[in-house]
């Protein structure tokens, strides 16, 4: 009514929870190629499954609530229509007295009170169905942040000084038999579910614009984000102490430890 700017329904300006998922599959399928049956796989599919889960939410989140908001819109009338009735039989009763002033005041007073109160419930009834889908998206997305501290669990452990020095580490330590390429492209998986859980709690405010929700899904993205600097850094030291981390060293790359 009042703008007339509208924004194209392009395909590339807005993220597609399609793509999204078949991108996660594609990154499932490399991460089953080169490290089979690793936990980081597992890691990856149980990714999946919370990414669709999320996707689903997100679908519900753009759409209003239609049972709920019947609800609210007949709550709301009974408030209000309680309300007039009590004022008109305060307003008689303070008739029927014709005491004076402090009657009248005591009227008012109470008058003031309903008011009050019935300005609580309907805020309390206009806000139910925001409350709610607040709710769902802070389950969704804590999920999301916890998948992604998993991820970096997987990684804590492949530390490349380690691996390029040679260092022999005593019994207690995790096993480290990877190779500096199979390292490179642990590393890289993990940055690229990092980037993926990212994508996926972003989709919560693409339709569903809250405040607080916005809140949450800076906070995943600022986490997968800074986890994934670290694990840039570990990347980069390979890059530099071994140049051909990148390459396969001997043998099929389907042919890797499975102790990851």
């Amino acid at each position: 009514m009042f703008f007339k700017t509208k924004f194209p329904s392009g395909k590339y300006s807005e993220l597609n929870p399609r793509h999204i998922i078949s991108t996660l599959e594609e990154v499932i399928q490399r991460i089953g190629g080169t490290f089979p049956g690793s936990g980081l796989g597992k890691v990856a599919t149980e990714l999946k499954e919370v990414g669709k889960c999320a996707i689903q939410l997100v679908k519900e989140l753009r759409h209003p609530l239609w049972s709920l908001r019947i609800l609210t819109i007949t709550a709301i009338v009974s408030l209000i229509t309680f309300a007039i009735w009590l004022s008109i039989l305060t307003i008689r009763v303070s008739t029927s007295l014709k005491d004076g002033l402090m009657e009248t005041l005591q009227g008012v007073e109470s008058a003031t009170n309903e008011v009050i109160l019935l300005a609580i419930g309907i805020l309390f009834f206009a806000t139910l169905e925001t409350r709610m889908k607040r709710k769902k998206a802070f389950e969704s997305l804590h999920r999301l942040r916890s998948i992604a501290h998993v991820v970096d669990m997987h990684q804590l452990t492949k530390d490349p000084n380690n691996l390029l020095s040679g260092t022999v580490t005593a019994s207690s330590s995790p096993g480290r038999s990877m190779t500096p390429y199979e390292l490179t492209r642990y590393l890289d998986y993990c940055t690229e579910l990092l980037a993926i859980t990212s994508k996926l709690a972003a989709l919560h405010v693409q339709y569903f614009q809250d405040k607080e929700v916005l809140k949450i899904v800076n906070e995943v993205e600022m986490l997968a984000h800074e986890l994934s600097n670290k694990i840039w850094q570990k990347i980069m030291i390979l890059d530099i102490k071994s140049p051909d981390a990148d390459k396969p060293m001997g043998g099929n790359e389907n042919e890797n430890e499975n102790k990851n």
